[in-house]
């Protein structure tokens, strides 16, 4: 009795009947069929009905080895790599057969099923592209980290690359390079990242064994001073370890400002894959003002598309930042409540140490606006005040980021303060005549219905009293409060609070008012708190981490778009001009305090007080 087949079983079927009747092939083929166990349950009714007939028990065998290569597809990473199964080999004779009656044999273990030339081509082509080189040592992920020997290289990236190879995001057999203008082989790269190079505390098994593995696919490449000869170098040294299966690369421009047009242009006619993705990361500051900014993302576009572009802001990679969304979305208790109908004010705070690295950074051309400011302190009030996306998908989370950036109110002169540290004796002559600021704090309004009238209050700077990263959500008080007898004279102090912070220790934090045990009747406020170190005995991963791992993923919803870059400097360059303009002259403030006294009256002027005071 026939076995019916699905309709698309029974189409391919046709297919393949009308196609090995019109290609020439052997007259007499013997096909050795896989272990009867490992069939799907059709292919087994198949593969007995077609015991009758010569030319159907061909089909019906193809149908077999097709449905088992078929499973194999399945097993596919979302990282752009495929686990290499044990691949079907093409013998190059074929057996001749004594009885078209004869289909099943048992097989040697070391036998494998044995292809019609005809069909040959078209395996091999198959497998080549969906499979790769069995290789072990032959990458098919390469990341080339442009600007090797720097210290964002050396102390950042490497250390991330290698831990995430050690958790297993990494391919075993990835190729990572090291491109640069010095002349170095591949072991003095290999010597240079190893010094830098530690296991986490739960990263102590076979340590060792899998740094020794990492830098073995560590490699060197001497870009000299003509990046597009270095770029082609860089390629063809890829192409001798990649083989000619499907590879994907990922590019990491550490690189200064002055440098990046010239590395990137290099890189995008000369380096780039067209067997697979190609992804550049790219280091802020993305430009200086508006202009600038422009320029530089006309030039990008004009040899990437947008989906290859991942700026990144490794601040953007903290816990902190991802637990915005979480605890807003996935929590009922909080989701109706993100509006202005029961925030009051949302204080955005970033204070950091005082490190030689700031101020080079903040006394620089670059400045506190640019380097924090631009980035990560709009970033985050983005994520914040976003509507809820579509989905999860990095462009949906992006299209509601930008929406927030371009409705939030041009800042004045009036609303923003900025500061500058006092340098020790033996250092202050270095930057007396700098006006470039290393604190600042604005009133940020979002016009738009969910925040009508809500004031952010950004606060950031280097060498204030802590270190300190958090965002702080105060409530309006309780209307008509039954309380408010029981409560002390400053009814601020009461004011329920929701804090994310980072540092100093990573937690959340809810404030609310309680009972004070005893006689009587007298309230506290008090806090709910959840601090990481105490419910989870983890080491947490470098913000690098994180980011490099979404790179690989495709996932960009951290990462700035084009139009987003283009709001957050429309929101800042004319504050910026204004400041050039006006030769505003930053306030003083010791090292250790709690900045510009300024900040204060910005606050009271706009009904906030600050959660330090």
């Amino acid at each position: 009795m026939p076995v019916l087949l699905p309709s698309s079983a029974t189409t391919e079927a046709h297919a393949m009947v009308s196609v090995s009747s019109s290609i020439a092939r052997p007259s007499s083929v013997r096909l050795l069929p896989l272990p009867a166990p490992r069939f799907p349950p059709v292919a087994s009714k198949c593969f007995f009905h077609c015991a009758a007939s010569g030319t159907t028990t061909r089909v019906c065998e193809l149908k077999i080895w097709m449905l088992e290569k078929l499973k194999w597809r399945k097993n596919f990473r979302t990282h752009g790599w495929e686990k290499k199964p044990r691949m079907l080999q093409v013998q190059d004779s074929v057996e001749e057969t004594t009885s078209n009656s004869e289909v099943a044999e048992s097989s040697p273990p070391n036998v494998q099923p044995i292809i019609p030339k005809y069909l040959e081509s078209s395996m091999e082509s198959s497998s080549s592209s969906a499979y790769g080189n069995s290789v072990d040592r032959v990458p098919s992920l390469c990341i080339a980290v442009v600007g090797a020997t720097g210290e964002l290289a050396r102390n950042k990236i490497f250390p991330a690359l290698f831990a995430l190879y050690y958790s297993g995001f990494l391919p075993e057999n990835v190729g990572i390079f090291g491109y640069s203008r010095k002349d170095l082989s591949d072991e003095d790269l290999r010597n240079i990242v190893a010094a830098t190079l530690t296991c986490r505390v739960d990263h102590h098994e076979n340590c060792g064994d899998k740094l020794d593995a990492f830098l073995d696919r560590t490699y060197h490449i001497n870009g000299g001073f003509n990046n597009k000869d270095g770029m082609k170098m860089l390629n063809r040294r890829m192409e001798q370890i990649e083989g000619e299966h499907e590879a994907n690369r990922i590019f990491y421009l550490s690189v200064p400002q002055e440098a990046l047009l010239d590395v990137s242009v290099s890189l995008a006619d000369n380096s780039q894959t067209k067997r697979g993705w190609n992804r550049i990361i790219i280091e802020k500051p993305f430009g200086f003002d508006a202009l600038s900014s422009h320029k530089l993302t006309q030039c990008f576009l004009s040899k990437f598309q947008e989906k290859q572009l991942y700026r990144i802001d490794h601040r953007l990679g903290k816990d902190l930042i991802e637990n915005i969304t979480v605890l807003r979305f996935s929590n009922l208790v909080f989701e109706p409540l993100w509006s202005r109908t029961y925030i009051k004010n949302v204080q955005v705070i970033f204070s950091e140490e005082c490190g030689m690295e700031a101020q080079g950074r903040y006394f620089g051309h670059y400045g506190v606006i640019r380097d924090i400011v631009h980035s990560h302190i709009l970033q985050t009030i983005a994520l914040f005040a976003m509507e809820p996306p579509v989905s999860l998908d990095g462009e949906d989370i992006r299209n509601e980021k930008v929406k927030v950036l371009r409705s939030i109110r041009k800042l004045n002169l009036d609303d923003v303060v900025l500061g500058q540290y006092k340098n020790s004796a033996d250092k202050s002559s270095c930057y007396m005549n700098s006006l470039t600021p290393t604190f600042f704090a604005a009133a940020l309004y979002i016009d738009n219905a969910r925040w009508d009238g809500v004031p952010f209050l950004v606060k950031t700077g280097v060498g204030l009293i802590k270190h300190r990263v958090e965002i702080r959500i105060q409530f309006h008080h309780v209307p008509g409060n039954l309380y408010r007898e029981c409560i002390s004279h400053n009814i601020d102090l009461t004011t329920n609070e929701l804090i994310l912070r980072d540092q100093p220790d990573e937690a959340i934090l809810l404030k609310v008012n309680n009972k004070v045990p005893g006689l009587g009747l007298q309230l506290d406020a008090s806090e709910l708190n959840l601090l990481y170190r105490d419910k989870y005995n983890v080491e947490v991963p470098d913000s690098y981490e994180h980011l490099l791992l979404d790179v690989i993923d495709g996932d960009n919803h951290l990462f700035m778009r084009s139009d987003e870059l283009e709001a957050a400097w429309n929101i800042l360059t004319p504050i910026l001009d204004k400041i050039e303009e006006n030769k505003v002259v930053p306030e003083l403030y010791e090292i250790g305090g709690r900045g510009p006294v300024g900040a204060y009256y910005l606050g009271a002027n706009h009904g906030v007080r600050w959660a330090d005071d």
